[in-house]
């Protein structure tokens, strides 16, 4: 079967409380969707989001991002009025999430409901509570920790609280017993809230792609809670992290600076933690496209402390050991992964794709180089089993990479490829769209920003910088029923929906 569907983060969807939540809103966009013919909705990672406000750089794998609860669901059940969330500063631009004020003002409005809640008499709170046992005590622990400490990184706590003292942990879950209560209310919100929609949007025939990052943050409760899982040396300090190596883009490289994996240690434990991961990745979502898929194969390790990515080298991977581990899992099937195996790809990597079965991705964007027209992005060289995205979170709307980014030569190839010359910019991104609808891709998903023909202000992230990114949102009544009609009527045309 051909399917297709729209690309928008949940932060991006309209919201007079600063940023998307698990609200109406949401529910409308799922109308919409259906409106449009489209099968999947894909969003961003869900976690809660630290330094950066990036969804790639989590305090926890498993925990959700507080700023998505809906804060007119708390209202209709009675644990907020609606002018304590109405009076509240929480950005004046309903066009860009304001993460400055959501971090001062947010949480203040959720400790009032938090107040009101009787959450822990509730038997479903007794049965997530079970369900997450391996990671939420950790967690609401780690964030009370954090308040405690001014917001600092776990690696800049005192040692007997970084290196996890039982009787000083002992001690700690006795002083800050209400803050972690209050941490333990907010997820429990997230999920009833995340499970309510979600369940909206299955009903209705939409299907929900997730995105997990490979690596967790080297300031989360993962890694805080469990550094063995990591490379690390006797004081549990990283000996090297995450990156990727210079390249025509970045003469330096990529400094991630996420912890890198002990894979000798997953292995012996069977992957345990990795299964525990996607398991809750796969109940939280239909479909995961895994981040950086490479790192599977092959990771960058970058010496602990360097500035750049100059002087890291290539290890190897688990490989397929991991995949066959997690195939125990009878919810992980071809279909339920998504591989982001987009950059320099080796053999190995390739095969590694090959081997696990689940799609790669094919990208728009990176199909017009003059210099290499067997890139392998061009539609003519697709396979079926591929998802193809115009662009994604970290790429240019295509109206400004057309108009802004592609030149000379480049440029003059995408016009012969799809006879651009004298179109209008409508047209031309229009016509970028259909190309990727008709490919032979078994998936097609398309970011909101290009349907709506959107310039560079709707752009999402600039890798490697920090400040500016993760910001854009949907204006109100901006995806209007006459974009979903045509959207629904190309959709047909591909063959990726039923004709109405």
């Amino acid at each position: 079967m051909r399917y297709s569907g729209i690309l928008l983060p949940v932060s991006s969807l309209p919201s007079p409380y600063g940023i998307g939540t698990f609200s109406k809103s949401a529910r409308d966009f799922v109308d919409m969707l259906v409106l449009a013919g489209q099968h999947y909705w894909q969003i961003l990672p869900l976690g809660p989001t630290g330094y950066g406000d990036s969804p790639y750089q989590s305090f926890s794998a498993f925990a959700g991002n507080p700023y998505f609860i809906d804060l007119d669901t708390l209202i209709d059940e009675g644990l907020l009025k609606k002018e304590e969330a109405e009076g509240v500063d929480f950005g004046e631009d309903d066009t860009k999430v304001d993460y400055q004020k959501l971090y001062e003002n947010r949480f203040r409005v959720l400790r009032l409901a938090f107040g009101r809640s009787d959450f822990e008499t509730s038997e479903d709170y007794r049965k997530f509570a079970d369900d997450s046992k391996d990671w939420l005590p950790d967690y609401s622990l780690f964030m009370a920790l954090k308040k405690a400490q001014g917001g600092r990184s776990f690696l800049e706590w005192p040692d007997e609280l970084r290196l996890r003292d039982p009787e000083t942990l002992k001690d700690a879950r006795k002083k800050y017993q209400e803050e972690i209560r209050f941490y333990n209310f907010l997820q429990y919100e997230f999920s009833v809230q995340w499970k309510a929609l979600k369940g909206y949007a299955n009903a209705k025939g939409i299907r929900i792609i997730g995105d997990i990052p490979i690596y967790v943050s080297a300031d989360s409760s993962d890694f805080w809670t469990h550094p063995e899982m990591f490379r690390v040396d006797r004081d549990n300090i990283p000996v090297a992290v995450a990156g990727c190596p210079p390249d025509a883009f970045s003469a330096d490289g990529q400094l991630w600076g996420n912890p890198l994996y002990n894979w000798e240690y997953h292995e012996q434990t069977g992957f345990a933690w990795w299964k525990r991961r996607i398991g809750h990745c796969l109940d939280l979502y239909d479909v995961v496209r895994v981040d950086h898929f490479r790192g599977f194969d092959e990771y960058y390790s970058v010496p602990y402390g360097d500035r750049t990515a100059v002087n890291g080298k290539w290890m190897p991977g688990p490989g397929m050991k991991l995949f066959r581990a997690l195939a125990e899992n009878a919810k992980v099937t071809s279909g339920s992964i998504i591989a982001e195996d987009l950059g320099f790809l080796t053999p190995t990597v390739i095969q590694l794709v090959k081997d696990s079965g689940f799609p790669g991705m094919k990208v728009i964007e990176f199909a017009f180089d003059s210099r290499d027209t067997g890139s392998g992005y061009l539609p003519y060289g697709y396979t079926r089993n591929t998802v193809v995205y115009t662009g994604t979170h970290d790429n240019q709307t295509l109206k400004s990479w057309y108009e802004d980014e592609l030149q000379g030569a480049d440029k003059k190839m995408a016009d012969d490829y799809l006879g651009l010359k004298g179109m209008t910019s409508e047209q031309v991104v229009w016509q970028f769209i259909r190309m990727a609808m008709e490919s032979v891709s078994d998936t097609c998903v398309i970011p909101m920003q290009d349907y709506l023909c959107l310039g560079s202000e709707a752009r999402m992230n600039h890798p490697s910088t920090t400040g500016g990114n993760w910001c854009w949102r949907l204006g109100k009544g901006q995806f209007t029923e006459e974009v979903a009609a045509r959207i629904r009527r190309l959709t047909e045309l591909s063959g990726r929906c039923p004709r109405s």
